[in-house]
């Protein structure tokens, strides 16, 4: 722990605006799957597997890492099947994809001796712990990178956005800790660009989503567009979802 410690300097605790790899090794085709595990970097988030970790750490110095490892589930082949009394796939009451399932086991790594250290732990330095829990919790860069080519063809340059009105509503908009103005809820979140406004996004048929909060408020006000929180970063090759309320589409800001 104490060689942890002295090396906290080379731990970051993720940003909105980074990138973080965490699905396949950075140089090979190596996953969390794969016999090795993945080491992420925990200073520039970048993956690595078994054969190029050591690779990274002579290059980088950085001698901290995040070990990910995936473990197929071993399922009875004589289980019984669910009845099903949702019409989805996947999900708690729904239909079984039947694809495997995989237990996911964390642990920090020092190098380069592969010192190992289990998380979660209470003994780990809060610093650390910070660092794991937002990069388990992040979406991986890689996963960014095909929803950005699936959705790519569908989005449209919305014509309100030439002339947008922005008012000053007296809202302040933090950093992070967002919420819904109007029941509280901490995901789906969308900003209003006309008056500042952060409210949730539309409740599913199968009532997973939001509570329509942000629709509701386009109905009363008629202000436009939103943009979800959490996609709007630095980088500009990754373009912020914006949604149309108007149009009821994804859209781009043509003024980017």
């Amino acid at each position: 722990m104490e060689l942890l410690r002295s090396n906290l300097s080379r731990v970051r605790i993720p940003e909105p605006t980074n990138r973080i790899y965490k699905q396949e090794c950075c140089i090979s085709f190596d996953s969390p799957r794969s016999e090795g595990g993945l080491f992420i970097d925990m200073n520039t988030f970048l993956a690595f597997g078994k054969d190029y970790v050591v690779w990274n750490y002579e290059k980088t110095g950085n001698p901290v890492y995040l070990h990910v490892k995936q473990t197929k589930k071993v399922v009875p082949e004589d289980r019984p099947l669910k009845k099903p009394t949702l019409l989805a796939i996947g999900i708690e009451g729904g239909f079984e994809n039947n694809e495997p399932q995989y237990d996911e086991a964390h642990s920090v790594i020092i190098l380069p001796d592969y010192i190992t250290l289990p998380f979660p732990s209470v003994e780990l330095p809060e610093k650390v712990r910070l660092a794991v829990d937002a990069i388990l919790m992040a979406e991986g860069a890689e996963r960014k990178k095909q929803l950005a080519a699936w959705t790519a063809d569908k989005k449209q340059t919305s014509s309100y956005a030439m002339n947008l009105q922005q008012i000053d509503s007296g809202v302040i908009i933090p950093p992070s800790g967002w919420k819904c103005v109007k029941c509280e809820k901490r995901d789906n979140l969308w900003l209003n660009l006309t008056d500042g406004m952060i409210l949730c996004g539309r409740k599913n048929w199968d009532g997973t989503g939001g509570n329509n909060h942000a629709i509701e408020h386009y109905k009363e006000t008629g202000y436009p567009l939103a943009v979800k929180l959490g996609t709007i970063t630095a980088d500009l090759e990754a373009a912020a979802q914006m949604f149309s309320l108007t149009q009821r589409m994804i859209v781009f800001w043509t003024h980017c």
